[in-house]
């Protein structure tokens, strides 16, 4: 006897059974940027992904901040919740691969020609329109309902980066707008003193009007520049309070000495390590796989739908004796559906499921495209704010000493009061910049740990 024919049947009946898919299969896209990174400098250290925020933002007030936010803040809380209702919808999909039992209880009474009527009870189990997938449309928009779900898990991980980036940034701000109060209030401190001893020196005529009105200007502009860093300072002070969802301790911020701030040196790696560790890229893909899986689905549409209705049960022509022996049975009712006229329907359903792949693919790359963007300009700013950092302090220290020059030459009488005022504002402005500077320096580091892809893990046991 031949057993080649029997075989083959079986294989033929097995695959049918588990159902064939019309997914394409998913290759990621090649990444649209270069190999590395310009400025890539030290390659020493954790990776940035591998880094836990709590590691990076070694100051206690600063890690309770954070800790805060993750806990209060609404936009964290949505894309928490967005996680749950996508694992439902996956549940949902993962639930239409499985038949759905129900108990049935039904009675009837149908009138006959003679006049009477016929009663008929029925209870059982009943199967209702379960679809036997062979062409993998249910399995389809389960695999986009999982990919759905990781999408938004990845969603949620790109909230916490930028959370925890932005409460950084926002702390950073606070303390540098404290140290440019401290100086404007020393500042306005030494302009008032100097408007007084040059009205001294105007009412015994030693100085002429025209240096009054000059002290009484700077005097005036170091007030204007007091309120608006007051301003600022309670701006950016509001904006943490949102970030963290509650008022702002004062003690977490009053005192930070942005000097004696330090954060590791984070090594760049390679665009193909890097910007597939961060949340958002592995979002966009995973959105991407969504779209492909669905194109499946489309697919399988042009294919015929088969169903199955059965149920088990009891049926009587009397209440009581709905359950007595030899009132069992059973019933299947397949149902097979071949799609012949749907005026394009399903046509432009493959059509449109293609489309939203292809601008998935796009979506991802852009992705791409950006998170190779901030990397770059981060790593620039790594390169080049510690050479202007350390340059503006010179300029400091070089207009610090040219206001003692110009003091002491005013004081001696071979300089004018002219000399000494414009020496105080260039100071003024000096000691500014190195406060700004520094602060960027500080932001450019955060920046560059975020866009890495570090600040969604949890601290290590």
């Amino acid at each position: 006897m031949n057993r080649l024919p029997i075989r083959r049947a079986t294989c033929a009946a097995a695959v049918l059974l588990c159902g064939c898919s019309m997914m394409p299969v998913y290759e990621r896209p090649p990444a649209p940027v270069p190999a590395a990174f310009p400025n890539a400098g030290t390659q020493a250290g954790t990776a940035a992904a591998e880094l836990e925020w709590q590691r990076f933002f070694g100051d206690r007030r600063l890690q309770g901040l954070i800790a805060t936010a993750l806990r209060n803040n609404r936009d964290l809380r949505v894309a928490v919740l967005n996680i749950e209702q996508a694992r439902a919808q996956y549940d949902i999909r993962r639930a239409d691969r499985f038949p759905t039992v129900g108990a049935t209880v039904a009675g009837s009474r149908t009138p006959t020609p003679a006049g009477n009527s016929q009663t008929a009870y029925t209870a059982g189990l009943a199967f209702t329109a379960w679809e036997i997938d062979l062409f993998g449309r249910v399995a389809s928009l389960g695999e986009a309902a999982l990919a759905q779900y990781f999408a938004t898990e990845e969603g949620r991980k790109a909230a916490q980066v930028i959370l925890v980036s932005a409460v950084a940034n926002a702390w950073l701000s606070l303390a540098a707008d404290d140290e440019l109060l401290a100086v404007t209030r020393q500042t306005l401190a030494t302009r008032e003193e100097s408007l007084r001893l040059t009205r001294l020196r105007f009412e015994v005529g030693a100085s002429s009007e025209l240096d009054v009105r000059l002290a009484q200007s700077l005097t005036e502009t170091a007030r204007v520049a007091l309120a608006q860093q007051q301003r600022q300072r309670l701006l950016d002070l509001n904006a943490l309070a949102l970030l963290i969802g509650e008022p702002v301790p004062e003690a977490v911020v009053a005192g930070v000495d942005t000097s004696t701030i330090a954060f590791p040196d984070l090594p760049a790696g390679t665009p193909s390590e890097v910007l597939t560790r961060r949340p958002d890229v592995r979002q966009a893909e995973q959105q991407l796989v969504a779209a492909n899986a669905s194109i499946g689905a489309a697919r399988a549409a042009f294919f015929p739908r088969i169903s199955l209705t059965a149920g088990v049960g009891t049926a009587s022509s009397e209440l009581s004796g709905l359950f007595n022996g030899g009132s069992w049975g059973f019933t299947a009712a397949p149902q097979l559906l071949q799609p012949l006229f749907d005026a394009g329907r399903n046509r432009a359903g493959l059509a449109s499921a293609v489309a939203a792949r292809d601008i998935a693919v796009a979506q991802y790359e852009r992705s791409i495209q950006s998170a190779f963007r901030e990397v770059s300009d981060a790593l620039a700013g790594r390169a080049t704010l510690s050479d202007q950092l350390a340059s503006q302090r010179n300029v400091v220290e070089a207009e610090a000493g040219r206001l003692r020059l110009a003091q002491m030459r005013f004081d001696a009488g071979v300089a004018s009061f002219l000399d000494l005022l414009d020496a105080q504002r260039s100071l003024f402005t000096a000691q500014q910049a190195v406060v700004q500077t520094r602060l960027a320096q500080l932001q450019n580091q955060v920046l560059l740990y975020r866009a890495l892809g570090g600040g969604w893990t949890a601290a290590a046991p």
